[in-house]
């Protein structure tokens, strides 16, 4: 799989259909490779890539995607220098700027860094001063491009299409990063309806609103749980970004809130992601329904950042 000339990995508009095939073509085969212990392939991908270096620079505290990106690393034989809340652990304690991190750092010859910032567009800043390939790993509110690509590869794996389905995305959808992504990535394809449904005033904000109906994608806005339910291919649940200051009292987050009646009503082949991590707006009860597909996302993740950094880094 050849890198065809993308430097940094910032917002998920830069992927296309035809990438993002390839892309989970090679996860999948990462995957089959993983678990059926056949190591050969991820050998002679661990000699390309030998010697390589990661830089983990995250000023945001993160399970999934530090580990993941982690992992998926040092299973192609990269080395790995991270650190996990470098907004109080770092430089940036005495005033020093992302700018002034980013071009220290690449003094050191990494040959990518992955960002997660607090402030949304840090990556874009990070990327206009980087000698070497930024990978956003999270900015503010503003994209987490790819947790979208394991989004989108967790729909086909699952439904087999991408084309064509229904999904809803319930909770904080104006501090939530992740649905950002999805929508943008989403818009790439054809015959999809999206249901943003949350609570007024964490509604979805209107340029992404506004781009899916450029891109004629189906929206409907709605500011209660919808209970007809039965079209739906994809609930995508989200919590609340108190962190970012979303609030809501806790009456009315129960009530968006996912609870086995509720999925009773979903059709046999639906599924349920949620970004993770979860608080209240997934019952635990849920975890043992087999449309429920949120640990398995999760776990996608490691093959799909295996797959771009080796597409990234591996030779011509």
């Amino acid at each position: 799989m050849k890198n065809s000339g993308l430097r940094h990995i910032l917002e998920a508009r830069q992927f296309t259909p035809e990438f993002m095939e390839k892309i989970f073509a090679e996860a999948s085969s990462l995957r089959e490779e993983v678990e059926n212990g056949n190591y050969h392939g991820l050998f002679k991908t661990a000699r390309e890539l030998e010697n390589r270096g990661m830089f983990i620079l995250f000023y945001e505290p993160s399970t999934r995607t530090r580990f993941s990106f982690s992992d998926a690393a040092q299973r192609l034989g990269m080395r790995v220098t991270s650190t996990e809340d470098a907004k109080i652990f770092s430089s940036v304690a005495k005033g020093e700027t992302l700018e002034d991190t980013i071009q220290v750092l690449c003094e050191y010859y990494p040959d990518v860094i992955v960002l997660r910032h607090h402030e949304t567009g840090a990556a874009m800043r990070a990327a206009k001063v980087s000698s070497v390939p930024i990978i956003n790993a999270g900015d503010g509110i503003g994209e987490h491009p790819t947790q979208a690509l394991l989004d989108i590869y967790t729909i086909q794996q699952c439904l087999g299409r991408i084309d064509d389905i229904n999904i809803m995305m319930i909770g904080d959808l104006l501090n939530g990063r992740t649905v950002r992504s999805l929508a943008y990535l989403l818009a790439k394809y054809k015959g999809v309806k999206i249901i943003f449904c949350s609570p007024k005033e964490l509604g979805m904000n209107q340029d992404i609103i506004s781009y899916l109906q450029r891109k004629e994608i189906k929206v409907e806005v709605l500011d209660y749980f919808l209970q007809d339910i039965e079209d739906v291919d994809v609930i995508y649940q989200t919590r609340i970004q108190k962190e970012r200051g979303s609030e809501i009292d806790d009456e009315l987050e129960k009530k968006f809130a996912l609870v086995p009646e509720k999925v009773k009503k979903l059709n046999q082949n639906a599924i349920i992601m949620h970004p993770l991590p979860r608080n209240n707006e997934i019952s635990t009860e849920i975890d043992f329904n087999p449309r429920a597909r949120y640990f398995r996302q999760a776990g996608n993740g490691m093959f799909i950042r295996m797959a771009l950094l080796k597409w990234m880094l591996s030779p011509l």
